[in-house]
């Protein structure tokens, strides 16, 4: 029987990879893991930040794309992103930190049940720090060189908040489809888990209302779960078109391979496995230093970099 052992990553986008790579770096002590292009248009950058080797469940990617506008908030869209910190006592050590670099913050209040910490990034992007209790993802490392210390560093992923007109729809497919547990429920909001008791493969959906978000800088383009295999996602792949929804069809993404489809609100899932991972083209000690580039992207790289403007601070 297959299963979904969480999420694996979550793509945004955003307008400027400079302020981008500086926010997650330098404030958030994330490791960037990949500097790449998007595959799709290699005019872009594809920035990719998470644990020491960008664990699958720790990562956190963004498309540049300089020209972009403002987000108009709205329903269904994924609306925001849950960071493990490992316990209570990190929400007040991020909460000085935010204070000291001048991000946008809430007092520790609640999200889904738990402490919590509300933020921003320069964007508008919404997040939350919420206690893992030290229960993280089982394979995250620590980052010796990040400016957070490692008893407070973000540990992954936690709960995703997707915001839909239609509770039900959505919340069948990720039962049905997917095998995850609903835990908790209201008449505005529903808790799924794809490990019953576990935070990193939790969703949180919102019922609301009115006009679709309008995507732009600082919105979230997709949510990718984790499978662990290709046989994996070749089952995926059968079941959702079974169900009716439109496959992209399996894509190999070279770090990974994923398949893309719209549920009936409209949310982009990617289904992405766990392998082979970003030390495919380089050694752990200078994961993302330089502009990597697939193999069928590799013959036009003296184009590529002439069309990039350099994201490191002067």
């Amino acid at each position: 029987m297959y299963s979904i052992p969480g999420h694996h990553h979550i793509s945004m986008i955003t307008k400027n990879a400079k302020q981008n790579n500086r926010f997650y770096r330098d404030v958030l002590g994330l490791r960037r893991v990949k500097l790449t292009v998007n595959q799709d248009d290699p005019s872009m950058y594809h920035l990719f930040y998470g644990d020491k080797t960008g664990s699958p469940g720790t990562e956190l990617s963004f498309f540049e794309m300089p020209f972009v506008g403002s987000t108009h908030r709205g329903t269904n869209a994924i609306t925001r992103i849950g960071l493990h910190v490992p316990s209570e006592a990190s929400l007040a050590f991020w909460k000085s930190r935010f204070e000291t670099f001048g991000v946008q913050h809430s007092d520790i209040s609640t999200y889904a049940n738990r402490p919590a910490l509300h933020f921003e990034d320069t964007e508008g992007l919404r997040m939350v720090l919420v206690p893992s209790y030290d229960e993280k993802i089982e394979h995250w490392e620590t980052w010796d060189q990040s400016s957070v210390t490692a008893e407070h560093q973000i540990q992954g992923m936690g709960p995703v908040e997707i915001t839909v007109r239609r509770l039900d729809k959505i919340g069948r497919t990720l039962t049905e489809l997917f095998g995850y547990a609903e835990v908790s429920r209201t008449k505005e909001e529903a808790i799924f888990q794809s490990i019953n008791g576990e935070l990193f493969g939790e969703i949180v959906v919102t019922a609301m209302e009115g006009p679709a978000e309008k995507p732009g800088r600082g919105s979230i383009h997709h949510l990718a779960i984790r499978v662990k295999d290709e046989e994996a996602l070749a089952y995926y792949n059968e079941q959702v078109r079974a169900r009716g929804f439109h496959s992209s069809g399996i894509v190999d993404r070279y770090y990974f391979k994923g398949l893309y489809f719209r549920e009936s609100n409209g949310i982009l899932f990617e289904i992405a496995t766990d392998g082979p991972g970003f030390t495919i083209d380089g050694p752990v000690e200078t994961l993302g230093e330089k502009l990597d580039l697939p193999p069928f992207l590799e013959g036009r790289r003296t184009e590529i970099e002439q069309n990039l403007q350099p994201i490191e601070e002067d």
